[in-house]
């Protein structure tokens, strides 16, 4: 299967092991000397609208990459790079 990051950039990117969307592909990082794909990076979740900066971007090494379906890319990774998750709301009022 031939890919294109285009074509990358539109996939979510889920983790196996946790079960968390972690968003989707913002960037590659390539080995021009070996003409390797090294990493995918996810840019990380702004913080407070933006006006506290960004999270840490997540780094996937491409060997973490287990699987690259038509609409998501699965991979195995520790949860400790993973960014905090937002809390959920609960919509409706227990009685």
């Amino acid at each position: 299967m031939l890919c294109k990051l285009a074509d990358l950039r539109s996939k979510y990117v889920i983790n196996v092991k946790t079960g968390c969307n972690l968003g989707t592909v913002d960037d590659m990082q390539i080995d021009t000397e070996n003409n390797k794909v090294v990493a995918v990076v996810i840019y990380g979740r702004l913080r407070c609208f933006g006006l506290l900066g960004r999270w840490e971007d997540i780094l996937i090494p491409w060997e973490s990459i287990d699987f690259i379906g038509e609409d998501s890319i699965l991979v195995s990774m520790c949860s400790e790079n993973q960014p905090p998750r937002r809390r959920r709301r609960r919509l409706y009022v227990e009685e």
